[in-house]
């Protein structure tokens, strides 16, 4: 479970919608579509919280209240891969309120882990939800934290229907994907920052009230329980950590090298250009000598 308490944004505005008609440029490439989807319980099972969990021919829902959330983990570690899921959030008040899939190693180095997130960031009535990519690197999580976060507003309503979110992880670069476009790409620019060791994937719900919503504004409000988060059409192709054979790190490119093709770089530049209202290495009240790589 991604904890991030202590986390306070000096910049962390709302603005409207984008004018942008309709969905991003086709990124021409969909890796989705190359990897084959697989039940929850072949790759994941329950980490915390069970009686907020249900499975049903596969799909997962996992639900906060009042007395607890819920989180699951996958079976095996991982030294890269594309991880993946088509996730449907609630509607209406979900203040407070974090749902996410992302990678970790925080139970085997507690205190010094990395992690690599995709968060929703639940919201009030009538105001979009966040999606916050982050990158933690060897305790940049941990105690006094040093995040990498991007905030973006979706081009479509995530509660009225499952759609596609990934990360893909190679030993180069991070990419997350949302229905196939690229949306961030994260490049291994030094050792220092970039999350090298083997990470688990997980997923949770879980009450972020002191920062999820604007700020800690907006607090989760228990006279709306349950939050719901649904999970399907899971997806992973990874080098298992633990395994002997060869493994070829997964890329997110159609000609399979690193990077990005000239049209997905197009399909992410209009998301940033359009969604896109947070970026950490365009906040002037960081300190960037903790984040070098901007």
């Amino acid at each position: 479970m991604a904890l991030h308490f202590s986390l306070i944004f000096m910049i962390f505005l709302f603005p409207l919608r984008s004018n942008a008609q309709g969905g991003p440029p086709s990124p021409g490439y969909y890796p989705s579509s190359r990897i084959g989807s697989i039940g929850f319980n072949q790759g994941y099972r329950n980490l915390w919280g069970p009686q907020h969990q249900r499975i049903d021919q596969g799909a997962l829902t996992i639900w906060l209240d009042r007395s607890s959330g819920s989180g699951f983990k996958s079976l095996n570690p991982y030294s890269s891969g594309y991880f993946g899921a088509a996730i449907k959030l609630q509607s209406g008040y979900t203040a407070g309120v974090i749902t996410s899939l992302y990678l970790s190693n925080n139970e085997a180095h507690p205190g010094n882990h990395d992690e690599i997130d995709i968060e929703f960031l639940g919201t009030t009535v009538g105001k979009p939800y966040v999606l916050q990519t982050n990158v933690y690197v060897r305790g940049s999580g941990d105690g006094n934290i040093i995040g990498r976060e991007m905030q973006i507003h979706l081009w479509f309503d995530p509660t009225k229907a499952f759609h596609n979110y990934a990360i893909l992880w190679n030993p180069t670069e991070i990419i997350f994907f949302v229905d196939d476009v690229p949306i961030r790409r994260y490049a291994r620019k030094s050792d220092a920052t970039f999350p090298l060791r083997p990470m688990w994937v997980y997923g949770s719900i879980w009450d972020a009230s002191t920062w999820a919503t604007e700020n800690g504004k907006y607090k989760a409000d228990y006279n709306h329980q349950p939050f719901f988060g649904r999970y399907n059409d899971f997806k992973i192709r990874g080098c298992n950590a633990n395994g002997r054979s060869a493994c070829r790190p997964a890329t997110g490119s159609p000609t399979g090298s690193t990077g990005l093709s000239r049209q997905q770089y197009a399909a992410m530049a209009w998301v940033q250009r359009n969604y896109q209202f947070y970026d950490y290495c365009r906040d002037s009240q960081r300190d960037h000598r903790l984040t070098p790589e901007c």
